[in-house]
């Protein structure tokens, strides 16, 4: 063979060589990026190393984003989760793709179970149908659950072809909306019989040509009206600074001569009709206002001086420990039915409207007496059979409790 040739020879057998070489790592490359999940790169040499260096380079720098992006996305699921709103993400066709704990409960979702269902078929009253196909999201709808809540729903876009809709439970906000309104009729109601009468009586007097007798006829008719708007507003008042007012100061309230006046009070508005005693068990007293813990107390025993009949008893009692207190009031009055003593802390709630106005009652009282003891930490426990009369027992906790000797903390 002759010189020419075995160059040849050599230089075929060479790039021979190097296409095989070439196509190994072409099918190393190839196995290598048909994974579902990469690895890292192979190891390769010369050109081609500098190919999978590279490569491996940028693997790892997705990797790095697509952890990030994943945590992210954690981030915001666990974030959309804690919101106390509802989120429902629904595509363009208003279908569900996703939604929060809060709108489960919101809607009864399931977001596996009722992932690509349309929203309408789980939220069925006609309100929000209408609402759907009005298509003016801008005004927020609401709606009353069959469990009884009423929710305030609306839908926000939030991409070219997805919406969000946004639930919150506003059912204590209506709760306290219906009982403003109910305050203010109230307020209304209870103002407007005096003031009819006492601008009757005006007219009357100013009109007609009466004698000095008369006159002072229609003004002592005119007086109870009066007392009874100033009672009124007195108590609404009192309710008033007991809602704004800060924290009740920490300072000592006498339990004993506090209860020996409220009960000579007692005495006096009961002016012999009723047989009244007063029991004291324990020489502790009390942490706080004594102006409020005194009109809490005082409001309890002149309702069972004004709702017991005639010959009737009332014992006022206080028992205390270092574990805690507890004053309560028993009548053998009329008791109350089991179905109004949820309610008897509510503003203006009467059992009997007509009893309460006859004996000078505003229907505040009970209002004033929760948010005093609400203010000393203190519970309001009612028990009463119709026709044999009622107690009323307030717990103090331990921490309001005093000793005799104690100092109160300055």
């Amino acid at each position: 063979m002759s010189t020419l040739e075995l160059v040849l020879a050599v230089a075929v057998a060479a790039l021979a060589w190097a296409l095989v070489r070439q196509l190994r790592e072409r099918a190393k490359l190839r196995r290598w990026v048909s994974q579902s999940r990469l690895p890292d790169a192979p190891e390769a040499e010369g050109a081609w190393g500098d190919v999978f260096n590279l490569l491996q380079r940028h693997r790892r720098a997705n990797l790095g984003s697509h952890r990030r992006l994943a945590r992210l996305i954690v981030r915001s699921r666990r974030a959309a989760q804690a919101l106390p709103y509802g989120v429902s993400v629904l595509d363009a066709k208003m279908r569900l793709d996703w939604c929060n704990r809060a709108a489960r409960e919101h809607l009864a979702l399931d977001p596996e179970r009722d992932r690509g269902e349309s929203i309408a078929n789980f939220v069925r009253q006609p309100e929000f149908a209408a609402y759907l196909e009005a298509g003016d999201f801008a005004q927020l709808l609401r709606l009353r659950t069959a469990g009884g809540q009423t929710l305030s729903l609306q839908l926000v876009a939030y991409d070219e072809d997805a919406w969000l809709l946004l639930t919150q439970d506003v059912t204590g906000v209506e709760r306290v909306e219906a009982m403003r309104r109910d305050f203010v009729a109230n307020v209304s109601h209870e103002l407007r019989t005096p003031l009819t009468v006492l601008s009757g009586f005006l007219e009357t007097i100013q009109d007609l040509k009466l004698d000095a007798q008369r006159v002072r006829d229609y003004v002592t008719l005119m007086r109870p009206q009066a007392e009874r708007m100033r009672r009124l507003i007195e108590d609404l008042l009192t309710l008033s600074t007991l809602e704004h007012a800060p924290p009740p100061p920490e300072a000592r309230v006498a339990v004993r001569p506090l209860l020996e006046r409220i009960r000579a009070e007692a005495e006096v508005l009961s002016a012999g009709r009723h047989r009244i005693a007063l029991e004291i068990a324990g020489a502790q007293d009390l942490s706080g206002a004594e102006s409020e813990i005194a009109s809490a107390f005082a409001n309890l025993v002149s309702n069972a001086v004004r709702y017991t009949p005639d010959g009737g008893a009332i014992r006022i009692a206080w028992r205390a420990s270092p574990e805690g207190a507890e004053f309560s009031v028993e009548d053998s009055g009329i008791g109350i039915e089991p179905e109004h003593i949820p309610r008897l802390t509510e503003r203006f709630y009467r059992v009997d409207r007509g009893r309460s106005r006859d004996t000078g009652g505003t229907g505040l009282g009970l209002a004033i007496v929760k948010h005093a003891l609400s203010r000393h930490e203190a519970t309001l426990a009612v028990e009463s059979t119709p026709g044999k009369g009622s107690i009323f027992r307030v717990r103090f906790p331990a921490a309001r409790v005093l000793a005799a000797t104690q100092m109160v903390p300055g």
